[in-house]
């Protein structure tokens, strides 16, 4: 459970402080002493108003016009000016959170795709919606931030302003007032604290899993409908929706008790002050606009020392949201450290070609060995086809040379990154324009329209771009091509960018077996590796070399024709 203590202190600065000690932090200092400026002079202004007040009641109470009128001159004098402090005070409040929200903004995202730490979130359940820690997160946590220093500063500031007015009228309400705040404020951090700040942390945390399930639905909505599945998604999804509001109502319970304190706390302070000072002014020792000075000077006051029970709420809320980021920033941290997790021994090495020495691969939570001992060396044109049953390890072997898993001991040798192009055997249909989707991953490349007609003509999509209307059409392309098309664009890529090698997972499992023959022999063509997962015979011819994975970390390695000769191949 979350404590309301130092800790939280800790985990407040570890997220706030770069931005104030990093590039951008004179811009950030200079917008945080101007708000100070405009805090001291609404406060100012309030005293100026509180003295107004009384003076306007003395006046009344002696039935002075001209001294009624003065004042009410000053009073309207006073407001021209006062007015712009105000303002000006929220447009810059929030200008500097917007400012340092893009700033930590763009520091997550930096670190989220860093070291593909984006993927590493997926097979973890440390880190739960990145998505709501980034795009909401943040945005309270700035917001939030210099909304709580700001009214502390403005609380300190109007407790000093106010202090010496309530002492000169009556030091019975200055003790009262410190000895009351104190108590108050105790008796909200310890009997309510613990409680409120745990219950949000996890309310985050069912808000945002009731989303993800939301969003699961609409992004597979066909896969549902075929399966007819309608129910058991309902049910999932009212199951969150269930956790969400059993949490809910625990919390406006304990809102509730925290509710009827504050404002028992708050409201008792109507009667107080006058009940303390009545006496003198019944006496004739104090004015009647003076008593009303002080009412307004001890209210001002408590406001001031009373600041965290006013806002406990919306700070418990604040406090659960740290934590959130603070674990997201803490595994992103780690990431970026290259740090790798117990069992991560596989080495990898830079080269112009591709090979495997002595590889044993297990599984992330290696509870299981996929490979064990492999060696492979794979030159240029001398391509590789993997076969196997199913679950035997041949995509895993693919994510390692690609560096996503880690988990065993070995060398791989690979060519950089740019020399090598991954296919899955669902291609990533990025949001954009059909040139961006031929183009990906190098966007900043040029082609005229002619060109890359050329190319769709060349996997067989000679109408894709005149169907949806030109190259620069943006629309959610996994929605509207099949999954064939999104395959045949995939091996467009490969043929555009002619990599050293090209890695496919079954990249070609949606089309015929005509047009998977032609795409193979355009990728035969072009200086282009292959290294493939599948399963029909009718590609063999395009791999010199076939690697079968024989399930329990068990290989074996043979040639196109001596695989082909086999009795029972695939």
């Amino acid at each position: 459970m979350i404590c309301f203590n130092y800790h939280l202190w800790k985990r407040f600065r570890s997220i706030a402080s770069p931005y104030w000690l990093k590039d951008e932090r004179w811009p950030a200092r200079g917008l945080l002493v101007l708000l100070v400026l405009l805090i001291v002079g609404q406060t100012g202004f309030s005293v100026l108003f509180n003295q107004l007040t009384g003076e306007f009641s003395s006046s009344l109470a002696a039935k002075d016009a001209d001294r009624f009128w003065t004042s009410i001159k000053q009073c309207l004098g006073i407001l021209v000016v006062a007015v712009p402090f105000y303002a000006v005070y929220y447009y810059v409040r929030d200008k500097l959170g917007l400012n340092w929200r893009r700033w930590l903004t763009r520091n997550f995202l930096g670190s989220y795709f860093a070291n593909r730490a984006y993927y590493e979130l997926n097979s973890t359940a440390e880190i739960d919606n990145p998505d709501q820690r980034i795009a909401e997160d943040i945005n309270t946590f700035t917001q939030k931030s210099l909304q709580f220093l700001l009214v502390m500063v403005g609380a300190l500031l109007q407790l000093l302003a106010f202090c010496g007015v309530l002492w000169s009228i009556s030091i019975q309400l200055v003790v009262f007032l410190v000895i009351y705040a104190v108590a108050g404020t105790a008796v909200t951090v310890i009997v309510f604290g613990k409680v409120l700040i745990g219950l949000n942390f996890y309310q985050l945390k069912r808000e945002a899993d009731f989303r993800f399930s939301l969003v699961r639905v609409r992004e597979n909505a066909e896969a549902i409908a075929f399966y007819r599945g309608e129910g058991q998604e309902s049910w999932q999804v009212g199951e969150h929706f269930n956790a969400l509001f059993s949490n809910f109502n625990k919390l406006i319970r304990a809102q509730l008790n925290l509710n009827l304190f504050q404002y028992g706390f708050s409201l008792i302070t109507i009667v107080l002050p006058y009940a303390i000072i009545a006496g003198n002014v019944l006496s004739g020792e104090l004015e009647v606009g003076r008593a009303i000075q002080a009412a307004g000077a001890f209210a001002a006051i408590l406001s001031a020392l009373t600041v965290i029970i006013d806002n406990f709420e919306s700070f418990s809320r604040f406090a659960a949201g740290i934590d959130r980021l603070d674990g997201f920033s803490e595994f992103l941290a780690h990431k970026d450290g290259g740090q790798s997790k117990p069992g991560d021994e596989i080495v990898f090495v830079d080269h112009s070609h591709l090979a495997i020495e002595n590889l044993t691969l297990l599984t992330p939570n290696h509870a299981r060995t996929l490979v064990r001992d492999l060696s492979l060396t794979i030159n240029p044109g001398q391509g590789v086809m993997i076969v196997g049953a199913s679950g035997c390890g041949k995509s895993s072997l693919l994510r390692a040379i690609a560096g996503l898993w880690r988990s065993g001991n070995g060398c791989i040798i690979r060519p950089d990154a740019g020399e090598m192009l991954f296919l899955p055997q669902r291609p990533y249909m990025l949001l954009g324009s059909l040139r961006s989707q031929l183009l990906y991953p190098q966007q900043n490349r040029v082609l005229s329209d002619g060109d890359l007609q050329d190319l769709l003509e060349r996997v067989n999509l000679p109408d894709l771009a005149i169907r949806f209307g030109g190259f620069d059409t943006e629309l959610d392309w996994a929605k509207v091509l099949s999954v064939g098309e999104q395959q045949r664009v995939a091996i467009a890529r490969v043929l555009l960018v002619e990599p050293r090698y090209a890695i496919l997972d079954e990249a070609t499992s949606a089309l015929d077996i005509a047009n998977e023959d032609s795409l193979y022999r355009m990728l035969s063509g072009i200086t282009t590796t292959l290294v493939s997962v599948g399963h029909r015979p009718s590609i063999l011819k395009y791999h010199p070399q076939v690697l079968e994975l024989m399930g329990e970390g068990d290989w074996r390695l043979y040639t196109a024709d001596d695989y082909q000769g086999r009795q029972d191949p695939m």
